[in-house]
């Protein structure tokens, strides 16, 4: 099964290569208003994963035929917080992580300084959370990956 999943990753990286999304100009021209193309590609995932989604929730089912539960996530200040800092990642480098890879793998020698970034990102998160939860009012962190 994990030679499935590469298989895919790589499918998708190819994907994104092709169609421009992983291409740092491009990704400029979408945040200066000069390239509308990436919001089209955007639009086309959330209409095609929507439908999905819904009959994943209604007809869902686990390999051992238990119904698949996808919980409500509520919306608190930790999503605008993160979401203002993902954006100006996004912005400065033109990169998100998927395209960072992808960049890698196309042997964009920037992209290092990006995956530096991200890595640093994920561990400054990881330390800096617990410290701001009570000030900011997050909600707390989930730990582990499930009960799978």
């Amino acid at each position: 099964m994990p030679v499935f999943f590469v298989m895919l990753g790589a499918v998708f990286g190819l994907a994104l290569s092709r169609s421009g999304a992983a291409d740092y100009d491009f990704i400029q021209g979408m945040f200066l208003f000069t390239n509308f193309q990436l919001y089209g590609i955007i639009g086309a995932a959330v209409v095609l994963t929507a439908p999905g989604l819904w009959l994943l929730k209604r007809y869902g089912k686990t390999m051992t035929g238990e119904a698949i539960t996808l919980p409500a996530r509520l919306g608190h200040r930790g999503n605008i917080y993160g979401g203002i800092l993902f954006g100006i990642g996004w912005s400065i480098t033109g990169m998100c992580p998927g395209p960072i890879l992808v960049n890698i793998g196309e042997g964009k020698l920037y992209a290092l300084a990006a995956l530096a970034g991200a890595l640093v990102g994920a561990g400054a998160f990881g330390l800096l959370y617990p410290r701001l939860q009570a000030p900011l009012r997050l909600q707390p962190l989930r730990m582990g990956t499930g009960e799978g």
